[in-house]
């Protein structure tokens, strides 16, 4: 058997038909109706510079490859940009598919280790990317405060968005991915 034959070959022990009822349950109402058309790949700008197929995504999905899908690194990079739901002719929310799925693959332990180290970031300062130097720099550049209005320039704030944290259970999650490792 070829590469190409064995990749393309699914194993229906390996179907979880209770998957996509999961998505659809969580909001993505329309997934099912995805004819395959390949719009959303087509159009869509991370696919351009990167393996990604929005598509191929899509169809594991529907047919309940839920370890795959879970578990796959192609499924963080969509850039949640909508170019696909834009165009996709059956109007399915493929953007809140993925985040739907990102949410279940954090759960079950899938997370890439940019993501956690960003996530933790975000737990200790209130933000993803932290003001540094380089950056102060340039908002000066572009007349701009050095310090933008966030909890950079409103410390006291921190505490109230890692209350928020700590209430939507993101702060849970964080910290069990953390005590896996």
């Amino acid at each position: 058997m070829t590469e190409e034959v064995s990749r393309d070959h699914i194993e229906t022990d390996k179907m979880n038909p209770e998957f996509v009822n999961e998505i659809v349950k969580a909001g993505a109402d329309r997934i099912r109706t995805c004819i395959q058309c390949g719009t959303c790949s087509s159009v869509c700008p991370s696919g351009r510079r990167t393996a990604f197929r929005t598509r191929e995504l899509m169809r594991k999905a529907v047919l309940g490859l839920k370890e795959e899908v879970l578990s796959s690194p192609d499924l963080w990079l969509c850039a949640t940009c909508l170019t696909c739901l834009e165009r996709c002719p059956r109007q399915i929310k493929i953007i809140d598919a993925i985040i739907i799925m990102r949410n279940m693959a954090v759960a079950e332990g899938y997370m890439l280790p940019q993501h956690r180290k960003t996530s933790e970031k975000l737990l200790e300062t209130g933000h993803a990317v932290p003001i540094d130097e380089a950056n102060k720099e340039m908002r000066k550049e572009l007349g701009l405060d050095e310090i933008p209005p966030t909890v950079h320039s409103h410390p006291d704030a921190l505490k109230d968005v890692q209350t928020i944290m700590d209430k939507t259970g993101f702060k849970k999650l964080i910290a069990k991915e953390k005590s896996e490792e």
